[in-house]
């Protein structure tokens, strides 16, 4: 039985559910018997949920036959019969012949908004540089949210990450201009541009040195390089400053864009980028 799911007697349920909810954990108990046929139901709901949620609340099982203090102590008449606690006090409370429906419309009541955590997870792993992880969280947040501007810039981000330009592109398109997050999302767009041209268009077969050399910097972007991608884009500027009609500066500025001011490297590419375009 899983940690966040847990059997509890006469003798146990103040310690497991009431001092464990001073914790500010959700307990959400449910009194059933082994003959209940309903219970099973509402039983199998609670441990999906329970599953689900990954301990956002504890689910507390108490056998109304094995422990007739408690039944009495909570006025079970009917079961299966659920109470939630928080902060050691009955916050509310189910029962009857439950369906799946209404027991899951309970907990949605009881259970506190994860959206703003879940969307502060994205962009943990994002400053991890957990690109899958946090593509499919802001992909989750955005089932519920779509059109939430901070979690399409996110969503972008993990795609560019991942060398996923085409995708990405069509995000960043995407968050709105009255955004905050608008600027970023123009800043990337260079490097989602530059990926879905390698991808989609490619090189052409005859190329100038330097536009071999752009197309070879784009492809170490793809697979993730940024160190030698940048080393070969400030090359090119070097020895054209305006190569591409600024596309190689727009590159490197989108990549140390998406690499943020935490990352060590930004402040010194920057740094030199400013003293190859101004010297």
């Amino acid at each position: 039985m899983p940690g966040h799911v847990i059997d509890v007697t006469d003798s146990s349920f103040d310690y497991e559910v009431i001092a464990y909810s001073q914790q500010e954990t959700l307990v959400v108990v449910h009194f059933w018997a082994p003959w209940c046929i309903p219970c099973r139901v509402v039983d199998n709901v609670l441990r999906e949920m329970a599953e689900e949620y990954r301990g956002l609340f504890r689910l507390a099982r108490v056998n109304v036959d094995e422990n007739q203090k408690l039944t009495r102590r909570f006025q079970v008449q009917s079961i299966p019969a659920l109470r939630a606690f928080h902060l050691g006090q009955n916050i509310a409370r189910l029962s009857g012949n439950l369906n799946e429906t209404q027991v899951r419309a309970f907990m949605q009541s009881i259970l506190p908004d994860t959206s703003q955590l879940l969307l502060e997870k994205g962009f943990s792993l994002l400053r991890l540089h957990e690109a899958k992880g946090a593509e499919q969280t802001f992909a989750e947040y955005l089932s519920t949210h779509p059109g939430y501007p901070a979690a399409l810039l996110g969503y972008g981000e993990s795609l560019l990450w991942q060398g996923r330009g085409k995708d990405a592109l069509a995000v960043l398109h995407s968050v709105p201009e009255d955004s905050p997050g608008s600027p970023r999302a123009k800043a990337l767009l260079p490097m989602a541009e530059a990926l879905t041209q390698l991808r989609f268009a490619g090189p052409p077969e005859e190329n100038t040195p330097l536009e071999a050399a752009w197309w070879r910097a784009v492809s170490l972007v793809e697979r993730g390089n940024f160190p030698a991608a940048l080393d070969g884009l400030l090359d090119i500027l070097r020895a054209e400053k305006t190569f591409g009609n600024g596309k190689a500066r727009a590159l490197v500025l989108s990549i140390l864009e998406l690499w943020g001011d935490e990352e060590p490297l930004t402040a010194q590419y920057r740094k030199e980028l400013g003293s190859i375009l101004f010297s």
